[in-house]
């Protein structure tokens, strides 16, 4: 975990949706910026007098690769002096103050169960760290499902990369779904509605029954995203008979 303040350079700038964009940051004075999936970098940005109201966290989401560059994926809040810096101020080239890695919203070890992220919109960007890891580097694992819930069809950060993916491995299933969205906007079957019927659904499908009550299947839950999903499925999974140990989360705002 560092501490220690460095100075990075944006180097690529992309509008993943309306209202969020990815941002490359290169460490130049790192031959390599190393961290664990799941980590986190904090941004000392020019928005306040007071230090720590300069200060916003903001998840790793790509996976270490080795070279010193690192993204992020963040969304523009109404009203929020953070991200109105950044999407109005920062330009490709332009330095970014931070530090970390940080954080122990990690994976275990080893990965002996089913591993359930449940994440809502750009609380993503652990998730998607952790599965290339786990898959660049061959890591013995259990069924991987990634829950995503947003509002709609445009909202759908990393979508295509992440259906690509739980096409070719048959362990990851990738399952978006979509709060707002209306019939007459899609021409396929996508899910609807919250991330909490799916993974109650899935849990359900796979418990073993017996002559006494349902053994559900072991499994680890990461939960990431806006702190009312994350207080309900906290609620929703340990009334399914899973002990609280089992659940690690992030909070986003």
């Amino acid at each position: 975990m560092s501490l220690t303040w460095h100075t990075g350079k944006v180097i690529r700038i992309v509008n993943e949706t309306s209202n969020t964009r990815r941002y490359w940051i290169e460490v130049p004075e790192m031959p390599a910026f190393d961290f664990e999936p799941g980590q986190f970098v904090t941004l000392d940005m020019p928005i306040h007098e007071k230090p720590n109201k300069r200060w916003r966290s903001y998840s790793i989401a790509s996976w270490p690769d080795g070279s010193n560059v690192f993204e992020l994926v963040i969304v523009l809040l109404e009203g929020g002096a953070g991200t109105t810096w950044l999407f109005n101020e920062v330009k490709e080239g332009d330095p970014l103050t931070f530090r970390g890695p940080q954080g122990k919203f990690t994976l275990p070890e080893p990965i002996d169960r089913d591993l359930f992220f449940i994440c809502t919109g750009t609380g993503i960007a652990p998730f998607r760290s952790m599965l290339h890891h786990i898959l660049n580097h061959n890591i013995t694992h259990q069924n991987i499902y990634l829950i995503f819930g947003c509002r709609k069809l445009t909202d759908n950060l990393y979508g295509k990369e992440l259906q690509e993916l739980s096409e070719k491995v048959t362990s990851f299933q990738y399952l978006p779904t979509y709060s707002r969205e209306v019939p007459e906007n899609y021409n396929h079957l996508i899910r609807t509605g919250y991330v909490h019927s799916i993974y109650e659904e899935i849990i359900r499908g796979s418990a073993q029954t017996s002559a006494g009550p349902a053994a559900m299947k072991p499994a680890y839950f990461y939960l990431c995203g806006w702190k009312n999903m994350i207080d309900e499925a906290k609620q929703r999974i340990q009334d399914l008979g899973y002990d609280r140990k089992t659940i690690h989360l992030e909070l986003y705002g």
